[in-house]
């Protein structure tokens, strides 16, 4: 078989199920405000959602409100993966994955 014989659609769903790699022209696209990135640099040290209201001086669901924005504006849906892509990103400080 010829890429010649190839269907266009079947070539066009086979590049659509690799992920992007995320491009400069992306990271200047998302912006996070500084609480936003904070609540983030807490979570990423392990740090539950109480835990970080509490050392930043706010309520539990004021976190998960900016946990929220900072999973849409990321297009994420959990924790784990804001973390990896705020990291690709350059949007948190790198040594914020290694402080105690």
């Amino acid at each position: 078989m010829t890429a010649t014989s190839v269907a266009p659609g079947a070539m066009m769903a086979q590049k659509a199920s690799v992920p992007a790699p995320v491009s400069v022209d992306e990271s200047h696209l998302v912006k996070l405000t500084k609480r936003e990135i904070e609540v983030l640099t807490h979570v990423i040290q392990g740090k539950s959602s109480r835990e970080v209201a509490e050392t930043l001086f706010v309520s539990k669901r004021t976190v998960d409100f900016h946990l929220a924005n900072v999973y849409d504006k990321l297009h994420v849906n959990n924790r784990v993966q804001a973390f990896r892509r705020a990291t690709r990103l350059g949007l948190i400080p790198y040594e914020a994955q290694f402080a105690d």
